[in-house]
């Protein structure tokens, strides 16, 4: 039977094995006990379907108890309807059919907003642009729907067609395109550039199909820039596909090396091992790896593989803790279940998934067992890591809050909105290299806060004004060359980022001390 594991947090429950069938474990009721229970089940449903106030639909009622029962079991067990599961697949697959743009409720009026389009694509194509406000699809207001709602009438099948209603600052009508959907690959790393000479930062954002040959792509493309040293982006990365995870790790390891193992109940389904064997080149370069409580599953792998072999510093926050493993069960009405048969280990022995009892604390990532409580393992060379709730970083760094004024100014759009503002007036794309935001630019952006009925004291201008200068740079760089250049510009005030390029020289250390400890064997877990 072919398995695919797909790991991931939130609400899908996904670290999954695909399977055509069940375990054959024996029922959890006796026979008598289990008719007598599906009996009363049976009776409550016809008393609600004849006799509750309002109709109900039965299907609904029955996914919902599926729902409840599962959640009974631990938070990643769950229940897929036909849509989610459809959806699910569709991100593992890594593409989907629709018009290539990324869309945002933004402002207080909650537009809905092309925030970038994505290249070559449908839309990029026919010159649809950042910041524009699609206010109609089909002929239909777009007010008051959901993200959610949006996508399900903008994509659909590959040829099929759908017009949409754009609303542009400097236009005084609105405009109507008819556009094409068309297969749209959802990229799994966003951005990857030179970060500082010899530097590279490569960001992924989950584990797809594609992962690992975007990654190799990437490489190869830093290597031949000048890249000796990289920082390897992990954070909010939820998870993804096992498989991809094993292959990014294996890139980063020596051949034989434990990358992850499984244990559960069903040792001969749940039980298993994977190494580094060598299936691509290596990068043995010296290694940053950046994580935060945003980081789970698959990127917990890679992480703790990466730190238990020390291979590379790890930095930032501790992640998230979750380290379950699900098989997911195709079922009836193109649904599915993703049940818990398993759990995640790192090389070194420790237990990836945090405890889970309390769903509300777990909800909030805030559950983590005190330091002197959990788990001690060791590295390959000797040193202490801590197991029992996800992977704590080797160098502690928490990402700096902006001010309470830089904050509102984020929330209320205000930088995205004034870049779609400063590019009907200047229409020329600004020079990257010598573009600088100056005091002309803070000056008519406070006249755009005026206008936009912002309020601001020339206090609050003057102690958030790099980080103004920053976000308008960021913005309409976003607008002219896309969102890998403004995730450049923003870079340097993310004070993750800045403290790892100081770090390099243990990372660097940490790759001596780990050749002179050498590899853990294949197959061979410290316990």
């Amino acid at each position: 039977m072919s398995r695919r594991v797909w790991c991931s947090a939130g609400a899908l429950a996904l670290a999954v094995f695909f399977a055509s069938q069940g375990p054959s474990a024996g029922p959890a009721l006796a026979v008598s006990e289990q008719d007598a229970s599906l009996q009363t089940f049976t009776q409550i449903l016809d008393i609600i379907e004849q006799k509750y106030v309002d109709p109900v639909n039965s299907r609904d009622l029955i996914f919902s108890s599926i729902r409840g029962m599962l959640t009974t079991l631990d938070p990643h067990s769950n229940f897929l309807d036909p849509k989610t599961y459809k959806e699910m697949r569709e991100e593992q697959q890594g593409s989907f059919s629709g018009l290539g743009i990324v869309i945002s409720m933004k402002g207080e009026e909650k537009e809905l907003t092309v925030i970038s389009p994505i290249e070559g694509t449908p839309a990029h194509r026919a010159g649809i642009r950042a910041g524009d406000i699609i206010s109609q699809i089909e002929g239909k207001t777009t007010h008051g729907i959901s993200i959610d709602e949006a996508l399900d009438k903008l994509r659909g099948p590959k040829g099929s067609k759908v017009t949409i209603t754009i609303s542009r600052e400097g236009y005084d009508q609105p405009l109507e395109y008819t556009l094409t959907r068309d297969d749209i690959p959802t990229a799994s790393i966003p951005y990857s550039y030179m970060i500082r000479p010899a530097v590279g930062y490569i960001r992924i954002k989950n584990f797809t199909q594609t992962t690992d040959l975007e990654l190799e792509e990437k490489l190869k493309l830093l290597k031949s820039q000048g890249m000796e040293k990289l920082v390897l982006d992990l954070r909010w990365n939820p998870g993804g596909l096992l498989e991809q995870a094993v292959r990014v790790s294996d890139r980063l390891l020596k051949n034989n090396a434990m990358i992850v193992y499984t244990r559960g109940r069903l040792r001969r389904e749940s039980d298993r091992e994977y190494v580094a064997m060598g299936r691509a080149s290596k990068f043995d370069m010296p290694l940053i790896v950046l994580v935060n409580k945003g980081s789970a599953s698959a990127s917990e792998i890679v992480s703790g593989a990466v730190q238990d072999h020390d291979r590379g510093l790890i930095v930032g926050e501790t992640t998230w803790g979750k380290g379950l493993v699900q098989t997911v069960y195709p079922l009836s009405s193109e649904a599915g279940m993703a049940l818990t048969t398993a759990k995640y280990y790192t090389p070194s022995g420790r237990l990836i998934q945090r405890d889970y009892h309390s769903i509300e604390e777990y909800a909030a990532g805030s559950n983590t067992a005190p330091e002197e409580q959990r788990e001690v393992r060791l590295t390959d060379a000797g040193r202490k890591v801590l197991g029992g709730g996800g992977i704590s970083p080797d160098v502690v760094v928490e990402l700096t809050e902006g001010s309470q004024f830089a904050d509102s100014l984020e929330r209320k759009t205000a930088f995205f909105d004034y870049a779609a503002a400063y590019a009907v007036n200047h229409r020329t794309p600004p020079n990257k290299q010598k573009f600088q935001v100056g005091d002309d630019i803070v000056a008519e952006f406070k006249k755009f806060l005026a206008r936009k009925k912002i309020t601001y004291t020339d206090k609050d201008i003057q102690d958030n004004l790099a980080y103004i200068k920053l976000g308008i740079k960021a913005e309409i760089f976003a607008y002219h060359f896309g969102l890998e250049e403004r995730q450049k510009v923003l870079s340097e005030r993310d004070n993750v980022i800045q403290k790892a390029l100081d770090l390099f020289p243990m990372a660097q250390e940490l790759i001596v001390t780990a050749s002179k400890s050498g590899s853990a064997e294949a197959g061979t877990p410290n316990k």
